[in-house]
């Protein structure tokens, strides 16, 4: 009897390690994958979490945060608003004593690479490299300096590029800015986003992050880094020139088109 019982119990063990290993290796892929990812994603928030300490300097709960975020808005509206004023009043009082208004020189072009890759030179080449515009309707914002408008001599025949207003940048940004971190295109969907990249800069929201850019203030540098090159469309209607690698003042669309850079980025946004 104790033989035909032990018997029994190992059976039945025998029927249960061979149901064990007759899980559909499938499945067994399947729970493997979802645990990685449970653990991977733990690993980024905690990640996020310690970055956002980290960077974040002005610790706040979120309440304060959001009000902060809330004032300044508030503060950067009132001085794009004072700033149009008082150019309108310059120019208002300039026709008043005849004399001409001339505008301060741009601190900020945006710049958009209109040719592909065929028949252009090495050095050319690497410049557009070093500006980031590695593909056809790709656009970065540039600070002007000595250097940079020299540069853009050099890649001029193949790119078309101006001074954006507020409006095109804050555009630009909202649907198609894409931010990068740990070398990977991330949308920028939410605040917290830009904060974990560049808290340490007090640059805690995406309207701040526009402002840095359209001011060009003193962390333009690690803002426009930042941000992922844009990917324009081709623009709405076409061209619009019988020769597009002509010049713009010729009637093409390469090189400098001033305000004009508005009309085109928004047909190609």
């Amino acid at each position: 009897m104790f033989y035909l019982l032990k018997l029994l119990c190992g059976t039945r063990k025998s029927l249960f390690l061979s149901r064990k290993i007759l899980t559909p290796e499938s499945q067994l892929k399947k729970s493997k994958a979802q645990q990685k990812t449970v653990e991977e994603r733990a690993a980024e928030r905690a990640a996020r979490k310690a970055n956002n300490e980290n960077n974040n300097i002005f610790p706040q709960s979120n309440k304060e945060k959001r009000a902060t975020i809330l004032s300044r808005n508030t503060a950067y509206q009132k001085e794009y608003e004072a700033a149009e004023r008082a150019i309108v009043e310059a120019k208002r009082e300039a026709r008043k004593t005849g004399a001409y208004y001339v505008e301060a020189q741009p601190k900020l072009v945006f710049v958009v690479r209109i040719k592909g890759i065929n028949k252009i030179a090495p050095k050319p080449r690497k410049v557009l490299q070093l500006l980031r515009l590695t593909q056809i309707n790709s656009g970065v914002f540039i600070k002007v300096t000595k250097a940079t408008s020299e540069l853009l001599k050099l890649v001029e025949p193949y790119v078309a590029y101006g001074y954006p207003s507020y409006s095109t940048v804050r555009q630009l940004v909202y649907k198609r800015g894409f931010g990068k971190i740990n070398k990977q295109r991330i949308a920028l969907s939410e605040n917290s986003i830009v904060e974990a990249s560049l808290g340490k800069f007090g640059i805690l929201s995406i309207d701040d992050l526009i402002h840095e850019i359209v001011s060009v203030g003193p962390n333009f540098k690690q803002a426009n880094n930042f941000l992922w090159p844009f990917k324009l469309s081709n623009p709405n209607g076409g061209w619009g020139v019988p020769r597009k690698f002509k010049h713009f003042i010729q009637g093409g669309s390469f090189g400098n088109r001033e305000e004009f850079i508005n009309k085109l980025v928004k047909a190609m946004n």
